[in-house]
């Protein structure tokens, strides 16, 4: 049984997922943050979807929107960890923590 809400979506490798959100680079670390935002934001979404999947007795659907869930937190954690890492101010603070 299908939902009419759940998107269908193909299951690719691990590297096109690389690929494909990773294909482009930013010019700020807000923007790795917004990237971030968005992708946490998407996978709340999902995990929601899966909850009410669940309650209705989905398996289904709420597998899939368990799936999409992971991957958009796994694409978050990734772009915030570039967000940090891209910030030259922290590092600057972090250098003269050191420094003292």
């Amino acid at each position: 049984m299908t939902n009419e809400n759940t998107p269908v979506t193909q299951v690719e490798s691990a590297a096109e997922l690389f690929e494909e959100n990773f294909e482009e680079e930013f010019e700020s670390a807000a923007e790795y943050h917004r990237m971030a935002a968005r992708h946490f934001e998407a996978a709340a979404k999902h995990h929601r979807l899966a909850a009410v999947s669940d309650d209705e007795g989905d398996n289904e659907s709420t597998a899939q929107h368990a799936f999409q869930a992971f991957r958009h937190q796994l694409n978050a954690v990734q772009y915030a960890e570039i967000a940090v890492m891209d910030n030259e101010n922290l590092d600057n603070e972090f250098d003269e923590d050191i420094e003292d």
